[in-house]
């Protein structure tokens, strides 16, 4: 088996929706009152390239009201157009980065997650099918990025960090790649996936 054929039978044996994870995992001091979660879905996409799998990863623009600048998947809210969360994050790929929903093969979901926003999040693997070129939505996406897939698979790569917020200490998963700072839900969602793909 190949490199790339190997990535794509483990990505396989990851999917599955067991279990739950948040924004709270390291502080539960945060933690809100039970709430109502608004459904999501943000798409996990890996391209295949002649030296293996590639993630595609969106820069936010800078201009935004939530999440200026952040590093994320593809994604969004679900509308009242979608069937469900796996066909919103489908439709936000291919309108943040021009990914025609046609081209990617869903290999399965992961355990949602819980953002500080108020979100559920349903991470959905897929693979992009032939090769496509990537557009950044004007006014949402700043920049589009690859990031090869023994980075996020590896789970030493992950770091446990911390900032102030709300006046106290708040730590958060984070996964530094070259000049991005992935950390927060995206850090979260990637080491679940990180901690799946271990042999």
């Amino acid at each position: 088996m190949t490199r790339t054929t190997d990535q794509i039978a483990a990505l396989r044996r990851a999917a599955g929706d067991e279990g739950a994870t948040s924004d709270f995992d390291l502080a539960p001091e945060f933690r809100p009152a039970p709430r109502t979660l608004r459904p999501a879905g943000v798409l996990i996409a890996f391209e295949e390239t002649p030296t293996g799998l590639r993630l595609f990863l969106t820069k936010r623009a800078s201009g935004l009201k939530h999440h200026p600048g952040q590093i994320a998947f593809p994604g969004g809210k679900v509308d009242p157009g979608d069937s469900d969360a796996v066909a919103a994050a489908l439709r936000e790929a291919e309108e943040e980065i021009s990914l025609p929903r046609d081209n990617v093969e869903i290999i399965g979901t992961l355990p949602s997650h819980e953002t500080v926003t108020g979100f559920s999040v349903t991470p959905v693997l897929g693979l992009v099918q032939g090769r496509f070129s990537p557009v950044a939505e004007a006014g949402e996406v700043e920049e589009i990025f690859t990031v090869p897939y023994p980075h996020v698979a590896d789970r030493s790569r992950y770091l446990v960090e911390g900032r102030i917020f709300r006046g106290r200490p708040r730590q958060f998963y984070a996964v530094p790649y070259g000049p991005y700072y992935i950390w927060g839900a995206t850090a979260r969602m990637l080491h679940v996936l990180a901690e799946r793909l271990a042999p």
